[in-house]
């Protein structure tokens, strides 16, 4: 079941109070000078809305709504730069994964399984035209969500820049591009960006990434699911830096 709270004042109250807010639906006749005050702390605090028909509201809850409902992340979401300066201080090369338009719950979910599995440093998503993490995303996770770290971020192109600015490389992974991830040198700190199936990597992304490489395919379906892409991906990664140590997978 969907966690959201509904009311005008309570969405407020809970905005200030900190609480991981994913998305708030509003009615698109509300009114009233105390809604102009909690557009005032989503637009402070740069919350994702929508404003929605108030039949969609009142389908959700047949309690006293007041044309407002914000639905609450399960999970509590990482500060990247606070994460970036652990890891510089601790003798990692770190590994990022970025994921640009990824909207589907499962896909998500299955994504964080195997971050979580491979030990991945962090997931980085926008606020903005990306998944909300839900109940049936924790599920597909297997739990994993509990306990990968998930930074949730203003804007992948400046995201991107700041990671540049730590030395992280920039990997986009596209079919667009005769690299094959086999190429790309994965020992150093690095990010990898994964696109939708549907709109891929955004061009402002691909053209701050320092490579573009992907997965070979051999058959006639063109494409991978982007869960699966994202596992063999980071499990090149992995290969790379366990031969570079003298592991052994």
């Amino acid at each position: 079941m969907d966690n959201y709270i509904f009311g005008i004042r309570t969405v407020l109250e809970a905005i200030k109070a900190g609480k991981e807010i994913d998305k708030i639906i509003v009615s698109s006749d509300i009114k009233g000078i105390l809604i102009n005050e909690l557009f005032a702390e989503i637009k402070k605090q740069k919350i994702n809305f929508q404003y929605v028909p108030i039949e969609k509201i009142n389908k959700i809850t047949k309690n006293n709504h007041q044309g407002v409902i914000a639905y609450i992340s399960p999970i509590q979401y990482y500060n990247l730069e606070e994460v970036l300066e652990t890891l510089a201080e601790n003798d990692i090369v770190p590994l990022f994964i970025i994921l640009d338009q990824i909207t589907d719950v499962r896909n998500f979910g299955a994504i964080t399984r195997t971050c979580e599995c491979a030990n991945i440093n962090a997931i980085i998503i926008p606020k903005q035209g990306s998944v909300r993490i839900t109940e049936d995303a924790i599920k597909t996770s297997a739990g994993a969500l509990f306990n990968m770290p998930v930074c949730q971020v203003d804007n992948l192109t400046d995201t991107v820049l700041l990671l540049k600015q730590y030395n992280y490389q920039i990997v986009a992974a596209t079919e667009k591009t005769d690299t094959l991830i086999y190429d790309c040198d994965f020992t150093k700190p690095t990010a990898i960006i994964m696109g939708s199936e549907e709109f891929g990597i955004s061009k402002q992304l691909l053209k701050n990434s320092d490579s573009i490489v992907k997965i070979p395919i051999f058959g006639k379906t063109e494409s991978l699911n982007v869960s699966v892409s994202t596992a063999i991906v980071i499990y090149e990664a992995i290969r790379q830096r366990n031969v570079k140590s003298g592991n052994k997978l």
